[in-house]
């Protein structure tokens, strides 16, 4: 992707900050370049398991290429 250019954004903005802002005593602030991060950080696990299953001879993408990446 071409530098300066955005990632569409794979989570869902509400429900991610909910999480990460946690409830009762363990309450935090979640800053705005927080769901860019995870974003980039998805975006780099995709990349891995993608790559993973390809060395694997694989097509189908597999919930342990994701977890080991």
């Amino acid at each position: 992707m071409a530098k300066g250019k955005k990632k569409e954004m794979l989570l869902v903005g509400s429900k991610t900050k909910e999480a990460l802002k946690g409830s009762g005593k363990n309450t935090f602030n979640v800053s705005s370049e927080t769901l860019d991060a995870l974003n980039e950080y998805v975006y780099w696990l995709v990349d891995q398991a993608q790559k993973k299953c390809a060395a694997n001879g694989r097509k189908t993408i597999r919930p342990y290429d994701v977890l080991a990446s």
